[in-house]
């Protein structure tokens, strides 16, 4: 590689960050006031399966460099939401909960809307989407349909993660952050080259906080955690055509979460949590890759091997309540393998391809009991009492009535007498029933992917290219459930007791596959350059229609309500004795068929363009969309009595919206500014859950507007110990989010802003930062619940005003 053509790829100038205060100009480069430079302009790693860089694709994209995140202090991917058009992660208050949603489209469990690349490797499991981000080049996130080369759960979109490489970056980085709430971070990095061994990256981090709620019930922080993880990267130039490079990344957490307290409908505000029981969360997270690139005559043919671990744990008061009704346990163990091949040719105008092959494997374990308390089944145990009494009652009344009436007593005294007789023999204080209900559970959910795919780029004209793709994909997903649910009966009646148990046990597998083609046609016109002496590129127009699918699979979280109701609908039985409830293979088949949901799918059609304005002073970003969506996965409480979430496939939507990006710089450079909006229209146009027609109904957690504007200033002092000086301000916004699809509440729009003063000297930086200056309160998430046995509402609330500083060493 060109190490002086990587230098150059690392002067690009993005949103929020000046270009002199990011990467040091000289005097010659401010000169140059009529130039923003693009963070993917001159980027000579090659991508195994980019064959043009970004803003020459048909596709609404954002790259944010380094720079950017630390401008405004983020630390994962939910600091990102509304700083890019249409793209929300709520920060829902644990790493747990990884949501995504891009265009009206995503979901809180199961199958992701938004795949997910670490250096070139997969993420396979959602619950690994949220981790702490440190030692990043750089983020791309793509909106729309990525499935041709990226397959399923890239319908929505695509975001690419890139860590630094020791092979152009050397050195030892050292950063140590301290906020308000006891935010405290330290993260270490060392970038070097061994003779004979190649490049070598070692980095590790840690991260810690109080929070700011506390658990009403217990006074306990609600929301503090820690978290710690390192990173190993190896790159050795094999021989002079072979690159071979290998990732390790561990990650650990350990955090108080799912702080949900009572929400007000007609405010939209939370209260903290109050719950009996704790709410917390932890996780191992692993991740390996092995990265081999050969650079061949005609081609370059890459491989890419990744490893995943992970295995967490989590307790959920599920009631959400102060009183005892039901706790969710919950533990996954994964592991799983991808293997991707690609071959991409060399530089070619005319006609630039890649074909390649993908396969992963992942077995998934998850044991899940729910633990249902006094709150839940004492008024079980006394309905179950009273009915027993009634009976007895019942029959000795009408037994002594029938009698007296028989020996010829009148019917009005007969009556009277029956009912001192039988009040006196069967009491109501004679008749109780204690009841205990456990529900364990394991389930073994592996998911095979298999996937052949190519795109093409013909270059058709002088300034008209087209792009052809294709994906076959395959997918079989299989589950094995092994759950019960058991209720002791312990009955005390007029003297006697009994101990009865009632059970039901359900032991099954089942499997479904699915195929998809994910064609996508693109086209692409350049408007070519300024003028003949200029050689300021104007920028392009583009087109295209693309595919995308969700992968279909299984719901293990309502199987405690499947059960639940199994057990209320015999529960009497259990009053004659122990009763071990049966089932056919019909009901296996009915229970396969509550528990599967279908693939989503999507056609996207978009035009958009990619504008340099002003002699490239600008760059200009514009993209219209429609999306059609069938089978739309939609999260909603499960079944009868609400235990948990289920994915549900709620019909046709549609979406369709708009996105610009807007950045340049003004003041020979000194002034950097960028606005980002992004307007979603997600509707629902055929969805009936069998109670409610939802048909134009707004699809819920998907916000309609995302904003942010940003402007950062840069001082250079004059023959001065200081370097530079980066005073900068922005907002982010965005609003409405409906919270269920009967649009009976949401979050209005609300907006934040933020600040921050960058000092550079010589060797460090400091960084001084604050978010939500305004401290304006709004919720994050809201839902309703019944697990309580009455409807209620909770809300997370959102971070108030955050500060602190950021203390950067480079040696």
């Amino acid at each position: 590689m060109d190490s002086k053509l990587y230098v150059v790829s690392a002067l690009c100038f993005l949103p929020t960050m000046a270009v002199a205060d990011s990467f040091n100009f000289n005097e010659k480069h401010l000169a140059d006031t009529s130039r923003v430079y693009d963070i993917d302009e001159v980027i000579v790693a090659s991508r195994p399966k980019d064959i043009q860089r970004l803003r020459r694709q048909a596709v609404s994209s954002t790259s944010l460099s380094a720079s950017t995140l630390n401008s405004f202090a983020a630390r994962d991917l939910r600091d990102v939401s509304s700083r890019v058009p249409s793209f929300v992660m709520p920060a829902y208050g644990s790493r747990y909960t990884s949501s995504v949603y891009v265009r009206g489209i995503g979901a809180r469990v199961n199958s992701p809307a938004v795949g997910m690349y670490v250096d070139d490797i997969p993420l396979v499991s959602k619950s690994a989407f949220n981790t702490h981000i440190y030692d990043i080049s750089r983020i791309d996130l793509l909106r729309g349909p990525q499935g041709t080369l990226y397959g399923q759960n890239a319908e929505g979109g695509l975001v690419r993660i890139y860590t630094k490489s020791p092979l152009q970056y050397q050195g030892t980085d050292v950063q140590m952050s301290i906020g308000n709430h006891f935010w405290r971070m330290a993260q270490l990095s060392h970038y070097g080259k061994a003779e004979g061994l190649g490049a070598y990256s070692l980095s590790a981090f840690y991260n810690g906080q109080n929070g700011f709620q506390r658990n009403q019930a217990t006074g306990k922080r609600a929301d503090n955690g820690n978290e710690a993880g390192a990173r190993l990267k190896l790159i050795r130039q094999q021989t002079a055509r072979t690159l071979i490079s290998l990732t390790a990344d561990y990650q650990w957490v350990r955090q108080n979460g799912f702080a949900y307290g009572d929400y007000d409908v007609a405010t939209g505000r939370a209260q903290d949590p109050s719950t009996n029981l704790p709410n917390n969360y932890r996780r191992h997270l692993l991740s390996v890759g092995l990265n081999v690139n050969y650079k061949g005559r005609n081609a370059d043919i890459n491989s890419t091997t990744s490893y995943q671990y992970l295995n967490d744990n989590m307790q959920m008061d599920q009631d959400y309540t102060a009183q005892d009704f039901m706790q969710l346990h919950q533990r996954q163990l994964m592991n799983a393998v991808t293997q991707e091949f690609a071959i991409k040719n060399h530089d070619d105008n005319r006609w630039r391809r890649v074909t390649g092959a993908f396969f992963s494997y992942q077995w998934l374990r998850t044991y899940g009991p729910v633990g249902f308390g006094e709150s839940m089944t004492g008024p079980m145990g006394n309905a179950i009492a009273g009915t027993i009494y009634t009976s007895i009652y019942s029959s000795t009344y009408n037994g002594i009535l029938n009698k007296m009436i028989k020996d010829g007593m009148p019917e009005e005294v007969a009556k009277a007498k029956a009912k001192t007789a039988a009040d006196k023999a069967v009491k109501r204080e004679n008749f109780s029933m204690g009841i205990g209900i456990d529900v364990p559970g394991t389930f073994r959910t592996p998911q095979l992917n298999a996937a052949l795919f190519h795109e093409s780029s013909l270059q058709l004209s002088n300034r008209l290219r087209a792009t052809l793709g294709l994906r076959y994909d395959l997918s079989r997903t299989s589950i094995h459930y092994d759950t019960r649910a058991i209720m002791t009966a312990n009955a005390k009646i007029m003297g006697k007791e009994a101990v009865n148990t009632l059970t039901s046990h359900l032991d099954s597998r089942t499997h479904n596959t699915f195929n998809q083609l994910l064609p996508k046609l693109a086209l692409t016109y350049d408007l070519g350059k300024v003028s003949q002496s200029n050689g300021g590129n104007i920028g392009n127009l583009y087109a295209s229609v693309s595919k995308g699918y969700r992968a279909g699979g299984y719901n293990i979280q309502m199987f405690s309500d499947i059960l639940q109701t199994e057990l209320m609908a015999n529960r009497m039985k259990a009053m004659k004795g122990s009763y071990d409830i049966p089932h056919s293979a019909d009901d296996y088949s009915k229970v396969n068929n509550t528990i599967a949901y279908k693939p989503e799918e999507s056609w996207n059609y978009e035009v958009g363009a990619h504008l340099n304005l002003f002699n490239e002073a600008a760059h200009l970003d514009l993209s219209a969309y429609y999306m059609q969506i069938k089978n739309q996965q939609l999260s909603v409480m499960a079944g009868t009595y609400g235990f948990g979430r289920m994915m549900v496939n709620a019909g046709r939507s549609r979406s369709f919206g708009g996105e610009i990006t807007l950045r340049g710089s003004s003041f020979n450079n000194a002034l950097a500014w960028a606005l980002a909006y992004g307007y979603t229209n997600a509707t629902f146009r055929n969805y009936n859950d069998g109670e409610n027609d939802y048909r134009g109904n707004r699809v819920p957690f998907a916000p309609e507007h995302t904003l942010s504007a940003n402007a950062d200033y840069t001082i250079l002092p004059q023959q001065s110990f200081m370097k530079s000086v980066v005073i900068g301000a922005g907002t982010t916004a965005q609003g409405e989010i409906y919270w269920d699809e009967a649009n009976s509440y949401k979050q209005k729009f609300y907006a934040l802003l933020n600040a921050h003063a960058k000092f550079g000297f010589k060797h460090f930086t400091v960084n001084l930062w604050a978010k939500n200056l305004t401290n304006t309160r709004y919720c994050t998430f809201a839902m309703d619940s019944s697990a309580s046995r009455t409807k209620r509402y909770f809300g997370q609330k959102g971070a108030p005003i955050t500060f602190g500083a950021d203390f950067n060493f480079s040696f």
